[in-house]
């Protein structure tokens, strides 16, 4: 009498293959009973991990037919299965490891960036009192005939309005020296900036960066890095396209 181990798909799978085709007499049970029972008793049906494949198999070769006795070939086959698994489960452990180091090391490369600025997607940039102009990147794919930039303050009160030329295409670099509509310097604080890209006769509303410190490095659940910055955003580490010093 041979035990089939394992399904096709994977799972556990207690099928006998037997020659006897008459009843077993009551109250004896077969090799497939006796190896299910311990199956079940080991995982609650749950699937078959490392530890189960031995139970089971070990448990086969207990309660086998002394007169029929599992052969060779299907002997080495149970335990080419067996190798299997075993080499399956390293492998899931050493990626999970490999895993684990990588994020240990993405932390540490991330925290490298507090304090240097950052491209930011339609992010805030904070105006100090020293007359720091704030700086940032205007995103124009197919260049435009012409583009205004706005200046919002934290209230959404528009505070300054530059109109600039044409433009090729690719990324626009502009800085915003802090002076409002009036020429007088703004206050202090944080200011989030639009712009409108005029090309062909279109009108398009084309994304803006501006250029923020980093305060703090955190990871997410999902392991994902995000960044800390200055102003109140949260930004993902891989929607940061510049770094500057």
């Amino acid at each position: 009498m041979m035990l089939n181990l394992l399904s096709a798909g994977g799972t556990t799978a207690a099928s006998a293959t037997t020659t006897a085709t008459k009843p077993l007499p009551s109250g004896m049970k077969s090799t497939t009973d006796v190896a299910n029972a311990a199956l079940t008793a080991t995982t609650g049906g749950a699937g078959m991990g490392q530890k189960d494949f031995l139970t089971l198999f070990t448990t086969q070769l207990k309660n086998q037919d002394p007169t029929d006795p599992v052969k060779n070939e299907a002997f080495v086959a149970q335990l080419a299965q067996f190798s299997q698994l075993e080499a399956t489960t390293g492998m899931a452990t050493s990626l999970s490891d490999f895993v684990s180091t990588m994020s240990g090391t993405q932390m540490t490369t991330s925290a490298s960036l507090i304090g240097k600025k950052v491209s930011v997607p339609d992010g805030p940039a904070v105006l100090d009192a020293a007359g720091t102009p704030v700086q940032g990147v205007i995103n124009l794919p197919a260049g435009a005939d012409g583009v205004t930039f706005n200046v919002y303050n934290s209230q959404g009160i528009l505070v300054d309005t530059q109109i600039l030329g044409a433009q090729t295409a690719g990324d626009m670099t502009w800085a915003w020296d802090g002076n409002d509509s009036g020429g007088n310097y703004a206050p202090a604080g944080t200011y989030r900036f639009t712009a409108t890209a005029v090309s062909q006769g279109k009108t398009t509303y084309p994304s803006i960066s501006t250029m923020a410190t980093v305060q703090g490095v955190s990871q997410a659940s999902d392991k994902t890095m995000l960044l800390q910055i200055q102003g109140g955003k949260t930004v993902k580490l891989t929607d940061v396209t510049r770094v500057d010093g």
